[in-house]
């Protein structure tokens, strides 16, 4: 994978979300534009913005807010792309198949052409985030994408918790890494652990950014969803880190918001040579983390 020859801009937008696909898709596609406008050549959107998270009950008919990839999506989110010239990172409930999904994130280059897909590897299984009903575990492994403007590596949401999906991102040549999230607490836990949370996330991947010496951006939705008396408070936040963990950006818990922030990939030469984690890793020492416990 080659290294970019140039800086490159990021845009990380921060949106609430409707129960109306159409217009969280329309809104998305203004997002996008005031990205570009701000000067972004590459984009990211938050996690399964079409909709509300449909992951907080177990209900068959969810599945019909599923599409193909290519789809309508994608065709809506290339044509912004190709309007602006940026590279567009989206989160999408893809219909792989009749009974098979995925919660995949796909790369549309500046020509609204797609480099290529992700699909969300970890699937998690908790009190309102019933995803392992609706989700297939992603099968195309960790990648990065070259783009017209960067190397770009996708993980979405619970991958963040996982140093190994960060570190085999990284390896494949990745200058950033975009983390399309849906976090919130659940507002009878949030007097008493919300603020340790969210700075758990973060601080999670401001690690992955320092470990591997590479941007990293969590990109999150803001937003009260679900039953009025419980539900989910999505908690924003959203951010970039530097390859030093320096926070660049970050936006607040309750607002939309658009963030550009210029990133320039010496700084990934330059880290990575001042602390060369990469050339100290014991290679032939880690066979055994492959097992699911040592004892």
């Amino acid at each position: 994978m080659s290294r970019s020859p140039r800086t490159f801009t990021v845009g990380l937008v921060q949106m609430r979300c409707s129960t109306d696909p159409d217009e969280n898709l329309r809104r998305a596609c203004d997002f996008l534009r005031q990205a570009a406008d701000k000067g972004a050549q590459v984009a990211c959107l938050p996690e399964l913005f079409r909709s509300q998270y449909f992951c907080q009950v177990e209900d068959h008919s969810k599945f019909d807010l599923a599409e193909p990839i290519p789809g309508p999506s994608t065709e809506a989110i290339g044509a912004v792309a190709r309007e602006t010239g940026m590279v567009i990172v989206a989160s999408l409930f893809e219909r792989r198949a009749a009974g098979l999904y995925h919660n995949t994130a796909v790369v549309l280059d500046s020509d609204g052409s797609i480099t290529g897909k992700y699909r969300k590897m970890h699937i998690p299984d908790d009190p309102l985030y019933f995803e392992k009903f609706y989700f297939t575990p992603g099968d195309l492994g960790f990648q990065s994408f070259e783009t017209s403007k960067a190397n770009v590596g996708i993980l979405v949401c619970w991958d963040q918790w996982y140093p190994e999906a960060a570190r085999l991102t990284a390896l494949r040549g990745a200058e950033i890494l975009f983390y399309p999230t849906a976090i919130g607490w659940h507002p009878s836990e949030k007097a008493e652990f919300g603020e340790a949370q969210a700075d758990a996330w973060m601080t999670m991947q401001r690690a992955h950014a320092i470990a591997n010496g590479v941007y990293v951006a969590g990109v999150n939705r803001i937003g009260h969803e679900g039953d009025p008396a419980g539900g989910l408070e999505f908690w924003g936040g959203t951010f970039l880190a530097d390859p030093f963990g320096r926070i660049l950006a970050k936006a607040g818990h309750d607002s939309e918001e658009v963030l550009v922030v210029e990133c320039d990939p010496k700084l990934v030469e330059t880290t990575r040579r001042h602390w060369p984690f990469l050339r100290d890793r014991r290679i032939d020492a880690y066979a055994p983390i492959v097992e699911r416990f040592l004892s």
